[in-house]
């Protein structure tokens, strides 16, 4: 059986509506399953989309990492769409006082910091406050949904909420978006007339290969399947003087910087044995971001067995091995972007940890053992499933 989105699912069984005004949250890598524009299937089915609003990296996803986005006009459809990574992060009461209907419909990536989720929630407490009914169109997580795959650190602390991570769930969340829309709901935001619109065919074991044979890159840098799965670990270089990648088409794949001895690297992650990973010299030239125009000695990593990566712990030793062997060179760096502008404490945000940095101090065998317990994730486990819609 093929998978249907909550959009397909939607177009085909729900009436028109057509005197209820819609408000769609959306961008263009949300598609039907046969890739044509969530937005444009809505209007050509009858549904009466008048306002679109849109998240990071703009409706047609092409902004920068970070760079705020301005409102505009849809080129596809004539719409207006408000930016929710702009002036304002959430709907105003007169955003929405026209509006009878929000649908959500985005993709996501599996991880915490990835921040369409955090625009739902910004959208969720507007629909509550002004009485209006929010449908989530869901859609499978691409790095599947499989529990004993979740990977933390949660974000315990609270003063390591931040855009890129409000509340506490683990950085490799192994649900959908729908999934985390009904836990928020029920622990989080109430008196909100929430649905969802489950995806059909789809199991918490599957990865996105295994339910579709072409990528919609979901923003700049995510451009593949691979790059999803790698993310919720490389993205933590974000918070160093490495380059992960951005300004090459192997964005979250790679990791390097014109002073690391690569092989070495590679050889030593390579001894570690980590399940379904493994990694390879490469030297690359980013054309945007950190080293702009210059040759990095870095790493490709690559997925060899799906099922078994755990990117986080990837991740995490991949920055210690690399600190480690470079202590000349290796810096813990800042990260402006539009809700942060002066990049600040960018590590302890997404790792969700107070003095983040701290961790790579440790010594190897005390830091395997601390990350151990920091990504353990038997306490999600138990407090999502009452709000899980897919075995």
């Amino acid at each position: 059986m093929s998978v249907q989105f909550g959009i397909d699912r939607y177009l085909n069984e729900a009436p028109p509506m057509r005197n209820a005004r819609i408000a769609l949250v959306t961008n263009h890598a949300a598609c039907t399953s046969s890739y044509l524009p969530s937005r444009q299937a809505l209007l050509g089915r009858g549904f009466q989309v008048t306002r679109l609003f849109s998240p990071e990296h703009g409706l047609q996803t092409a902004g920068a990492d970070g760079q705020a986005m301005v409102d505009g006009m849809d080129l596809l459809t004539g719409l207006p769409v408000k930016s929710l990574y702009g002036v304002s992060l959430k709907p105003s009461a007169e955003d929405l006082q026209d509006i009878d209907i929000v649908l959500v419909d985005l993709p996501d990536v599996g991880c915490r910091c990835y921040t369409y989720l955090w625009t739902m929630t910004y959208v969720m407490e507007a629909c509550a406050e002004s009485g209006k009914t929010l449908i989530v169109l869901d859609r499978p997580n691409p790095i599947s949904g499989a529990m004993d795959l979740a990977e933390g650190p949660g974000l315990t602390d609270e003063s390591c909420a931040s855009f890129i991570g409000r509340w506490n769930i683990p950085l490799r969340h192994s649900c959908t978006i729908g999934e985390l829309a009904r836990f928020w709901a029920g622990t989080k935001i109430k008196d909100l007339d929430l649905r969802v619109i489950s995806a059909n065919g789809w199991s918490r074991k599957m990865f996105y290969h295994d339910w579709a044979s072409s990528f919609v890159p979901t923003s700049p840098a995510i451009a593949s399947a691979e790059a999803c799965l790698l993310y919720p670990g490389l993205c933590l270089s974000e918070a160093t003087n490495l380059s992960e990648g951005r300004g090459t088409a192997m964005a979250f794949r790679v990791l390097g910087a014109p002073w690391m001895h690569a092989q070495e690297v590679a050889d030593e992650f390579n001894r570690l044995q980590l399940p379904g990973i493994t990694a390879r010299a490469i030297t690359f030239a980013p054309d945007a971001a950190k080293y702009q125009g210059q040759a990095c000695n870095g790493i490709m990593l690559h997925a060899t067995e799906t099922r078994y990566v755990r990117p986080v712990f990837a991740g995490i030793a991949l920055i210690k091995l690399i600190r480690d062997l470079h202590l000349d060179n290796f810096r813990w760096a800042t990260y402006p972007t539009h809700v942060n502008p002066t990049g600040e404490k960018h590590l302890d945000r997404l790792l969700g940890i107070a003095d983040a940095e701290s961790l790579f101090d440790l010594q190897w065998n005390a830091f395997c053992e601390t990350a151990k317990f920091l990504l353990d994730c038997a306490q999600w486990k138990e407090q999502i499933a009452p709000y899980l819609l897919y075995e």
